[in-house]
């Protein structure tokens, strides 16, 4: 089996404290030991930040079993083309919900003003593409968007 893993997960594990760092921890250690674990370059490029430096990431993805597959066209067009679906829909004042995808207005509590929609950037579309053509089934907290434009995809989550 292979297992794409979400930036969510692993910042999970490296960030004092989190609250998800012991379902994380576990969901990967279970799909570690029925297969692969894979990032796309995003997912890199997102842990980059928190090493001091390259040769330190590399390590700490070799200690875990976690490997770089890099991006084929199939799944740069399929997360191209969701998330022109996703730009499109919706009015200009919903956001949506991380957490089911759900889209709703919102205003503000003092003033009144509406909120403006939040766009998801094309990284969270690139990853589920990639987890899409490149594994089994995906690791991830952001279940929103995967539910609503990846519902092809598995996702399996420590919540």
């Amino acid at each position: 089996m292979i297992t794409a893993v979400d930036t969510n997960i692993i910042l999970d594990i490296l960030i004092p404290d989190e609250p998800f760092a012991n379902s994380s921890k576990t969901l990967l250690e279970r799909h570690l030991s029925r297969g692969q674990l894979i990032l796309c370059e995003v997912v890199l490029a997102e842990l980059a930040g928190l090493f001091p430096s390259e040769k330190e990431l590399k390590a700490f993805l070799s200690e875990t079993g976690m490997r770089l597959v890099h991006s084929n066209e199939k799944s740069l067009y399929i997360a191209g083309a969701r998330w022109a679906t996703y730009t499109a829909k919706g009015g200009k004042n919903r956001v949506s919900c991380a957490g089911c995808g759900k889209t709703f207005e919102a205003t503000c509590p003092t003033c009144g003003t509406a909120f403006t929609r939040r766009l998801h950037v094309l990284a969270d579309f690139l990853i589920g593409a990639h987890a899409l053509t490149h594994a089994d089934c995906i690791i991830s907290r952001d279940l929103g968007v995967y539910k609503t434009y990846f519902s092809d995809l598995k996702v399996v989550s420590s919540i």
